[in-house]
């Protein structure tokens, strides 16, 4: 299944990563994530593309992104939005060939931008050739060894062999056909059925990934989001777990199944790899865990570097909350000497304009909410988070402060765990609806002019928040995104070090100083009177009187 490179240069890492930037260009580095079904369509198929993104590579430089982070683009049933890899070396048709990766990651860099790929190894496609082999071959097989094959429970195997749940809903494990058509052993799958998870304590697994990180770093990629980093190994024995609410435990608790010591050992030895390689390499952990001090883990000296900090993500529009989790983080990352990661908004949760414009409660909301407030949190927390130390996530679209699409039909939904019975709430879909461009109508330049429409609808009202129409709009979320990370790279004080010095503040507001720079952030719904002295350099609000806090809004100082 992997795609031949014939008569062209064999790619190596001469797709040169950008030169001239110091040491630890992570540490404060704003990564922009692109989900590329819906980002660009290049076709016009409806479905976006790495062409599409290609072509889109300008604008993300104009917007004042340090790195682009695409989700999963390798082949795949597309059974979980292509988190079901049949081949980690070949990119799938729908989103075009490893010709198209490698001209966008030399148009990357041509830009100052890196890219970092979504690596997927806790599972595979049931698809994928090892898995295909293993149920052909029936027990006793050596790719079976690969997964997680176990005889069931009960008088003639009908019961699971463990009470493990998927994240998705339902058993964690699918029952399979011998080869002469009688049931056969169980086969473990944390997320949908199509997706069976690897056996880590396997040699060969190992192996094959760390080939995979060496074939993806020698076509110039600048790093790797670890898809569920904290899954890959497994308690000994599979032991059951013995609760009836295990879903409502994740990531409150060690689980059999997630955050075991030994993923650390697995990390250890990637490190090595990304240390070969020259332009600072690097690897992002997708770890649920139960406390920051644990997510820190994953980020000591000698494995990843840097990890998705959840706990801030799930944090409500709350001065308390937020400043709790702020030192709490910054403090687990300090031993580790690791820079926190802060982040609103991904593909897999409610778009912050739509979280907090609903009372406080998860990151799977289907409401609509207060759209009008929504916003205006939105853009004050997003920039009380890019004026904290280390790097921080953007989700695209978020610049033009997207809601969630909380009226999706069912009919068009895609979101495996939507076509569950319980488990994730299976609004996903509403997230990932293709970005508006340009015009008046839909697909709102998300594809050519003669092409279909999107894979999932675009609402009536996106064409006023398109990028065309909130472009020059010094008001427009746009342009407030633009104008935050100019200031942001104007200002050594932002992203870097890793303390706040807090300021005495009235209660609801959140006020620190780094260095000469100063941050206010309001989250109440009414004016806050706040002496400030200096020189005002971006606020999320507008309409407040001098010596005023708006409601629900950040203000940049500098002093």
């Amino acid at each position: 299944m992997t795609q031949n490179l014939a008569d062209t240069t064999r790619l190596t890492a001469s797709a040169a990563t950008p030169a001239g930037e110091p040491r630890g260009w992570w540490r404060d580095a704003v990564i922009y994530q692109v989900y590329p079904r819906s980002f660009a369509d290049a076709n016009g198929d409806g479905m976006g593309d790495l062409p599409g993104v290609r072509s889109r590579l300008p604008y993300l430089r104009e917007l004042g992104v340090d790195a682009v982070w695409l989700s999963p683009f390798y082949a795949s049933p597309q059974a979980d939005a292509g988190y079901d890899v049949a081949d980690y070396r070949a990119v799938d048709p729908m989103f075009g060939s490893l010709l198209d990766a490698d001209g966008l990651i030399r148009d990357a860099h041509a830009l100052g931008l890196r890219i970092i790929v979504d690596l997927v190894p806790n599972h595979s496609s049931d698809q994928h050739e090892w898995f295909q082999r293993a149920l052909r071959e029936g027990p006793g097989s050596a790719l079976r060894e690969r997964y997680h094959f176990r005889p069931g429970k009960g008088e003639t195997g009908e019961l699971p062999p463990n009470d493990w749940e998927s994240i998705f809903g339902g058993p964690a494990w699918t029952r399979t056909a011998d080869p002469d058509g009688t049931p056969g052993d169980w086969y473990l799958h944390l997320f949908a059925p199509e997706q069976p998870d690897f056996n880590w304590d396997s040699p060969a697994v190992a192996d094959e990934f760390r080939s995979i990180l060496r074939f993806w770093l020698d076509m110039g990629v600048d790093g790797f989001r670890v898809d569920v980093a904290h899954g890959l190994v497994k308690a000994p024995g599979l032991p059951d777990l013995g609760t009836h609410d295990q879903l409502k435990l994740l990531g409150n608790d060690v689980m059999p199944f997630f955050d075991q010591d030994g993923v650390h050992e697995i990390y250890r030895a990637w490190r090595k790899i990304l240390d070969e390689y020259p332009g600072e390499r690097i690897a992002v952990a997708e770890a649920w865990t139960p406390t920051v001090e644990r997510t820190a883990n994953y980020v000591r000296p000698d494995e990843l570097h840097q990890a998705f900090n959840f706990q801030y993500l799930g944090t409500a529009w709350d001065a308390a909350e937020l400043r709790a989790v702020i030192d709490s983080s910054l403090a687990a990352m300090r031993p580790v000497d690791a820079p926190a990661t802060w982040v609103l908004s991904n593909h897999d949760v409610t778009r912050h304009a739509t979280r907090f414009a609903n009372p406080p409660g998860g990151t799977q909301l289907r409401e609509r909410g207060d759209r009008e407030l929504g916003l205006r949190r939105a853009r004050a927390a997003t920039l009380l988070m890019l004026a904290l130390p280390g790097s921080a996530y953007l989700y695209q679209g978020e610049e033009l402060g997207l809601p969630d699409v909380t009226d999706l039909p069912d009919e068009v939904r895609q979101d495996p765990s939507f076509f569950r019975a319980d488990g994730q709430d299976g609004f996903r879909d509403g997230c990932r609806v293709p970005l508006p461009w340009s015009g008046s109508t839909a697909p709102y330049g998300f594809g050519p002019t003669t092409g279909g429409p999107s894979w999932l609808p675009q609402p009536a009202e996106w064409a006023e928040l398109s990028v065309e129409a909130q472009t020059g709009d010094p008001t427009s979320t746009l342009e407030l995104y633009r104008s935050a990370l100019a200031v942001r790279r104007e200002r050594p004080e932002l992203g870097a070090g890793r303390e706040v010095e807090w300021l005495p503040s009235a209660p609801g507001v959140l006020a620190f100083r780094r260095g000469s720079f100063v941050c206010l952030a309001n989250t109440t719904r009414q004016p806050v009177a706040y002496p400030t002295a200096g020189r005002l350099l971006l606020s999320s609000g507008e309409g407040v009187e001098p010596g005023l806090l708006a409601p629900d809004s950040t203000s940049w100082w500098a002093v």
